[in-house]
């Protein structure tokens, strides 16, 4: 299977809205599940995790009649930074308490301290009923970092190889995740992660705060992309307003993610990460007023699936 599904499960930013006018475009934070061959990759942890996780389990049961003649789920999970919203579901990601479950997760690691350490102290020790260790799943965390590359091979291994050395002629067959740093969101930053498979690429690039002019690095960084998943949290009125601006939190307006598109040549751009004050009503005119003479311009929505 050559093609890329997208399903997003999540895609509300700062924290989850579980209200009745905010269903149309979902009110899970961030969370998007990938198929690229027959490798599932997970973007973030956060509240919309939780759904996609019932869902593979629900796969699971009915794949088998016990435990061990099911299909073992196996999934690996990027995160673009360690904020709440994008880690908060996490610990209720149903597929970590069922013992074939082999997951691997990746992300950032700060201030000396590993990634497996941070998740740890931050969801299990202090504020969940069952630590990391006791996890019944084969769980695996690795920090991930600028000057690597993962490639997921065809019989689902995952290495690491420098950057420097990357030829992409050299991997037709591998799912190749990189990842780029932007710093303009406080405090620590936040990836931006591209998914290569056979010459499809995805780049998902949530709570990044563009420049005047666009962030050029990350501009070389997903040009060409088939599919660009922006952060659009904002409106530009929302962004400058007098009373309380939204310049320096490490967010996008929903102009400055059609001006990097534009510049990176995405074949489609997806808006993504809402702010949560910004209901269907908003959001439908938004859509009104962004889609209508905007050509591949679309508003992410929660379950929306898309193949390329």
């Amino acid at each position: 299977m050559q093609e890329i599904k997208i399903k997003f499960k999540g895609t509300r930013g700062s924290h989850p809205t579980p209200k009745q006018n905010h269903l149309k475009y979902g009110g899970n934070t961030s969370c998007i599940g990938i198929s690229a061959g027959n490798h599932l990759i997970i973007l973030d942890a956060g509240t919309g995790i939780i759904d996609l996780g019932r869902d593979l389990q629900k796969e699971h049961i009915l794949s088998g009649t016990d435990l061990y003649s099911r299909k073992p789920i196996n999934a690996t999970l990027i995160l673009s930074h360690l904020h709440q919203d994008h880690i908060q579901g996490l610990q209720f990601f149903s597929p970590m308490f069922i013992p074939t479950t082999k997951l691997d997760i990746f992300g950032p690691s700060y201030q000396n301290e590993s990634l497996k350490e941070i998740l740890s102290k931050t969801l299990f020790e202090k504020v969940f009923p069952v630590s990391l260790d006791e996890i019944p799943s084969n769980l695996n965390i690795y920090d991930f970092c600028t000057k690597n590359i993962l490639l997921i091979k065809p019989d689902a291994s995952k290495v690491f190889i420098p950057a420097s050395d990357f030829n992409i002629e050299n991997h037709t067959d591998d799912v190749i995740i990189s990842v780029h740093k932007t710093t303009a969101h406080p405090k620590n930053g936040s990836y931006s992660i591209k998914i290569q498979y056979k010459e499809k690429t995805v780049v998902y690039a949530t709570d990044k705060e563009s420049y005047i002019g666009c962030d050029k690095k990350f501009i070389e960084f997903a040009h060409g992309c088939d599919i660009l998943i922006h952060d659009a949290q904002y409106t530009h009125q929302d962004y400058i307003s007098p009373i309380l601006p939204k310049q320096g939190f490490g967010h996008s307006t929903f102009n400055m993610a059609i001006e990097t598109a534009k510049f990176a040549k995405a074949k489609k751009l997806f808006f993504f990460h809402y702010d949560p004050n910004y209901d269907d009503g908003i959001l439908d005119m938004l859509e009104k007023e962004f889609c209508t003479n905007i050509e591949n311009v679309e508003f992410a929505k929660e379950n929306l699936e898309i193949i390329i």
